[in-house]
């Protein structure tokens, strides 16, 4: 049997398996009693409820990754890549646009196979758990969207990189890794005021004792911002968040609509101090290097299998194109990725823990930070309890009664 086909397989295989055990172990390690920590904050009767979501969470979540994993295999084995390949070439076009015909088939392919799993757990789970606000309407308009997006993003991007390993030779990988890092960082530039408003509004915060205080803060600590906005997240769902974006006169803080009408100002504005703390401690730059230096390594490795013959006998490919080197090598790439994905996770746990002492710091009120999180983790049912091997392999923040013992030793 082909060697390639033999790692992919134990590849996929070895993926599923580590996750269905990870997932497994962190169901039973839910603590039934409630920590004392959250008293007075989440009741018997709710803290059930969010063990039980926790659980239906997993179970669907193992369900359709069982789904994924088996097709995968099955198109794998059957030639279905094969089969688009042919497809696409039928069309008789060079082969930047075979290639964009390959890949929209088997993106548009995959999106429609994985409509019904979102659907039942946006329609059946999130709506059973009170969380769900999103219409049909939305629902659809947004998948409408993130095709039409996928479609002019990614096919500038997958054109650029077929075109400089089709024409550049050896030093390819250099071409592609300069032309992503210089896209990716100028979509981090106009996505706030060009991607993001066509799935939510966002509205400057209204006068009043908020936005008095969060500039009196932003003032204190000499941070220059675009503005505070409001996000109207409750389109979409009941759960709440903030999250800071953008750069240079883009740079903006975005806070949840329900995340207001939840939190006293002291809260929001200790969540915004965490913001904030997150760029004064250059947590943005350092995870910016670290995904320029992760994308130079991808397209490193990935330039010693293009047009690799036996990588395209493992997919029973009968022509061998730059575009299938580009799909067949993301599944090589996985445990790398992984890895690299693991090693994220801790810095940016990390990065959270310091965050979240530059606001206790600065706005000298960690009591209200503490209540801020405990709050956050009741209206999402988040598992106050994740087993360790979650945590490492998954968590980009660090389990909340953690961060909670982390604010108040450094009082």
């Amino acid at each position: 049997m082909n060697i390639y086909l033999l790692i992919i397989l134990a590849i996929i295989v070895g993926e599923y398996l580590l996750a269905l055990i990870v997932e497994t172990a962190n169901v039973k390690h839910l603590q039934l009693e409630l920590p004392d920590e959250f008293c007075g904050f989440y009741d018997e009767k709710k803290y059930r409820k969010s063990q039980e979501y926790l659980k239906e969470n997993t179970l669907f979540k193992l369900f359709s990754s069982t789904v994924s994993v088996v097709g995968v295999v099955f198109f794998i084995l059957l030639g279905g890549f094969n089969y688009v390949d042919q497809l696409a070439r039928s069309f008789h076009l060079n082969f930047i646009f075979t290639g964009l015909i390959f890949a929209g088939i088997l993106i548009l392919f995959s999106q429609l196979i994985s409509i019904p799993f979102d659907v039942y757990h946006t329609f059946v789970i999130e709506e059973k758990y009170g969380f769900n606000r999103t219409t049909i309407k939305t629902f659809i308009a947004d998948i409408i969207k993130g095709l039409v997006l996928t479609a002019i993003i990614g096919g500038v991007i997958f054109s650029a990189i077929l075109w400089f390993f089709a024409r550049t030779g050896s030093v390819a990988w250099i071409y592609c890794w300069v032309a992503v890092v210089l896209f990716q960082l100028f979509l981090l530039f106009i996505a706030p005021v060009v991607i993001m408003p066509l799935f939510n509004k966002f509205t400057p915060l209204e006068d009043g004792e908020l936005k008095s205080a969060i500039n009196d803060y932003a003032s204190k600590e000499n941070f220059k911002m675009k503005g505070v906005f409001v996000m109207d997240g409750s389109r979409r769902s009941s759960k709440s968040n903030a999250f800071f974006t953008g750069f240079g006169r883009f740079r903006r803080i975005a806070l949840f609509d329900t995340l207001i009408k939840k939190h006293t100002t002291d809260e929001l504005v200790s969540v915004l101090a965490h913001e904030i703390g997150h760029y004064k401690k250059k947590h943005i730059l350092k995870s910016i290097l670290m995904s320029v230096f992760t994308t130079a390594l991808m397209f490193f490795i990935l330039s010693f299998f293009i047009n690799n013959p036996g990588l395209f006998s493992a997919f029973k490919m009968q022509k061998l194109s730059i575009y299938g080197s580009l799909f067949f090598f993301g599944f090589l790439y996985s445990p790398i990725q992984t890895v690299f994905s693991v090693i994220s996770g801790i810095f940016s746990r990390r990065h959270e823990y310091e965050a979240d002492s530059y606001a206790a710091r600065t706005y000298g009120k960690p009591e209200a930070m503490i209540d801020a999180l405990k709050k956050l983790s009741v209206d999402n049912l988040s598992n106050l309890t994740p087993h360790p091997w979650k945590v490492f392999l998954q968590y980009s923040h660090p389990p909340v009664l953690e961060r909670i013992n982390a604010l108040r030793t450094a009082k």
